[in-house]
């Protein structure tokens, strides 16, 4: 089984919630995601479980980049192209020495 990739998470994500005319809310939800992120590090709840996962760290982060991905559908962004080149900037940047190849 291959691993999910963000190519396919952007596709899935907008065949289900694709409305560019509301970026500016997706905005601000991610905004709210990322106060709930906070949240549950700073109570640093039980890890999810295929039961559970209701208040998880591991839920919010999807929270987090599910709007994350949703904006860039909404100013039709491919993500798979830009994180190689800003992840060797990064690099370049910090002197990284570890090489960003994802295939």
């Amino acid at each position: 089984m291959q691993g999910i990739t963000i190519r396919y998470l952007q596709e899935y994500l907008k065949s289900k919630d694709y409305n560019p005319e509301l970026k500016h809310k997706f905005f601000l939800k991610l905004s709210e995601e990322v106060g709930e992120l906070a949240q549950a590090i700073r109570k640093e709840p039980e890890r999810a479980t295929e039961t559970n996962i209701i208040g998880t760290i591991e839920e919010e982060l999807w929270d987090v980049i599910y709007y994350c991905l949703v904006l860039a559908n909404c100013y039709d962004i491919d993500m798979e192209k830009w994180i190689p080149i800003k992840e060797k900037l990064n690099n370049e940047r910090w002197g990284n020495k570890v090489t960003f190849n994802p295939r």
